[in-house]
């Protein structure tokens, strides 16, 4: 007896999701590319950098990590990207984690979720202890798409990995965010600044 079509098609789709993970290439370490001095910030000097995740959510299908996990990330590579500023005086960083999903492996096409981490920055200007944005900004980071990533890089990737490229990406993005919005840098604002709207 001939099994139903829809049956054959998911024992196809398993097939090749087994296959996939079988041929995979034994993951290797996410090693950040290498701190040049960058572009002066104004006049940005890294004083401490914090990362909470008391308040973090785990996102669907997504394997776990613990707080820990979370904060060491995020604080390790603040600390690598911001330290290597020079300016003449010093401000704080702030960073909430507050959600994250690390794709658990899925079947391609059927099930093929995407890691993401959302996390919110705080400046403050360290000798006045206040701080300096109008409110907090937050960011969302996805996964970039590759040949390894396309069908969810739980096939291929360890959580690891995943969280350190996601942290990567995310500090990334608000080193970009806070050059854009340079002028919170200047000569230490008396006020809270209210930033540009580019994001």
């Amino acid at each position: 007896m001939t099994a139903p079509l829809h049956s054959r098609r998911g024992l196809l789709l398993l097939f090749v999701a087994l296959t996939l993970a079988a041929c995979a290439p034994k993951p290797a370490p996410v090693s950040p590319a290498p701190i040049v001095k960058p572009k002066p910030l104004g006049d940005f000097k890294l004083g401490f950098a914090v990362a909470v995740a008391d308040k973090v959510k785990k996102g669907p299908l997504s394997r776990n990590a613990t707080q820990d996990e979370l904060v060491t990330a995020m604080k390790t590579e603040l600390d690598r990207v911001f330290g290597a500023y020079e300016g003449s005086k010093f401000y704080n960083l702030g960073v909430s984690i507050d959600a994250y999903v690390l794709a658990r492996p899925g079947i391609p096409i059927v099930a093929s979720p995407s890691s993401a981490l959302i996390v919110t920055l705080n400046v403050w200007d360290d000798a006045k202890a206040k701080m300096i944005l109008d409110k907090p900004k937050q960011f969302t980071v996805l996964e970039k798409l590759s040949g390894k990533t396309l069908f969810g890089s739980g096939l291929t990737k360890t959580r690891e990995q995943q969280l350190a490229e996601l942290t990567q990406a995310a500090v990334k993005q608000m080193e970009d965010w806070l050059h854009a919005n340079e002028s919170l840098f200047q000569h230490g604002k008396d006020k809270a600044v209210k930033p540009a709207t580019k994001s």
